[in-house]
């Protein structure tokens, strides 16, 4: 059976887990097209087409021909038709997107800038990691404090695009140098998304080479 989702990215990508972690979870076949961004591949004529900003991810559903880009604006798309994880009231879809926009712009930036700092593909000031170190502390505080206010999940009580969008971020918290031994409540959230039927962990749901859906 043809896949109906073709998704193109590369496996060191956060946003990329992201979009392949709600595929996954949603019980969705998908075709894998890994991308050398070394390369440049992500910046060619033919990619962009897919994805105007020349960025990782891009999904393609082969039932209509739709091409998207932006990884919050793909869960919300496969949300609506897979008819998973969008929430099931409209305040609950209402709180999920809050999250998800909250953690692209205080969450993830400091995550990833740091993460990519640490690998070398990134050259920062002492002054910018000082200051993305400082918000990335207040990001993880605020998720620490709104579990332990006794929240099992982001927006409800179940799991929605918001947790499996900042579980995509917090996951590489350690690779940008932050320990979540300090963050306990967090730790519990991570335990209880990759308990959800499905679950892949980063390690194994991209690889480095393309492949077709099993």
């Amino acid at each position: 059976m043809t896949a109906r989702y073709t998704l193109h990215g590369f496996f060191m990508s956060g946003p990329t887990y992201k979009v392949g972690l709600m595929l996954t979870l949603c019980g969705e076949r998908f075709d894998y097209v890994s991308l050398n961004l070394r390369e440049g591949q992500h910046k060619t004529p033919e990619f962009l087409k897919l994805n105007r900003f020349g960025q990782v991810p891009a999904l393609v559903d082969t039932s209509n021909g739709k091409a998207l880009c932006q990884s919050a604006a793909i869960l919300d798309y496969l949300a609506d038709k897979t008819g998973q994880f969008g929430g099931s009231t409209l305040d609950e879809r209402l709180r999920a997107r809050e999250w998800l926009y909250w953690g692209w712009d205080k969450l993830d930036a400091p995550i990833y800038r740091l993460r990519g700092w640490k690998r070398g593909f990134r050259q920062l000031e002492p002054v910018q990691v000082a200051m993305y170190e400082t918000e990335r502390k207040a990001a993880l505080d605020t998720l620490e404090a709104w579990f332990t206010a006794g929240h099992h999940w982001l927006a409800g009580e179940h799991a929605t695009i918001a947790d499996i969008d900042l579980y995509g971020a917090v996951i590489y918290a350690p690779e940008s140098g932050e320990d979540l031994a300090a963050y306990p409540a967090i730790k519990g959230w991570l335990t209880r998304l990759e308990g959800l039927p499905h679950f892949v962990p980063m390690s194994a749901l991209l690889p480095p080479e393309s492949r077709k859906a099993e």
